[in-house]
């Protein structure tokens, strides 16, 4: 970097970029978490930035929108591929036999659910339900519950871990087949 001025000032004259890149790509930030990347955004653009190539205030802006957009599509990358997960495994769980066409699905039975609810915390079934039942997007979900995307991220995370222990997963099979 060849210039004379501090980053804190840099910051100061154009902390607005972010706010704005932030309005341009209709991001609800409450917990300022996007802008927050896109500080980090700018301090990486003033780190290498190369006069010859165009001026700062552009290649703020572009640094700033990209690694925005980045992190919106591994959100949402996250999210599909949660809910490819969970499609999949109930979708294999909920397949009527052929001995019995007229099977409730697994949606259907709330003994199950309420067995499944007795093993995870609060927070886990919120995930559980909101997300994967629902289809609530993470973002929405941490909004709803006041709190950030990396927690909502980390009940899944937990439920998740719980649906690979083979006793925890014992336990479910044997509730969807009425046993308790």
């Amino acid at each position: 970097m060849t210039t004379n001025y501090s980053f804190e000032d840099i910051f100061q004259q154009n902390e607005r970029r972010i706010h704005n890149q932030i309005h341009k790509l209709n991001i609800h930030d409450p917990h300022q978490e996007f802008f927050q990347e896109g500080l980090c955004a700018m301090w990486n653009a003033y780190e290498t930035y190369n006069p010859d190539k165009g001026t700062l205030a552009t290649y703020f802006n572009y640094t700033i929108r990209n690694r925005l957009i980045d992190i919106l599509r591994k959100q949402s990358r996250y999210t599909e591929q949660v809910q490819k997960y969970v499609q999949e495994n109930t979708t294999e769980r909920t397949a009527p036999s052929s001995s019995s066409p007229a099977s409730p699905t697994l949606l259907d039975n709330s003994s199950f659910w309420k067995q499944v609810q007795s093993h995870l915390t609060t927070n886990q079934w919120k995930w559980l339900y909101y997300a994967v039942i629902d289809g609530m997007p993470l973002k929405d979900l941490a909004t709803q519950e006041n709190t950030t995307v990396d927690a909502v991220k980390s009940w899944s995370k937990q439920v998740r871990k719980k649906l690979r222990n083979t006793e925890f997963r014992g336990l479910l099979l044997m509730a969807m087949h009425g046993k308790d």
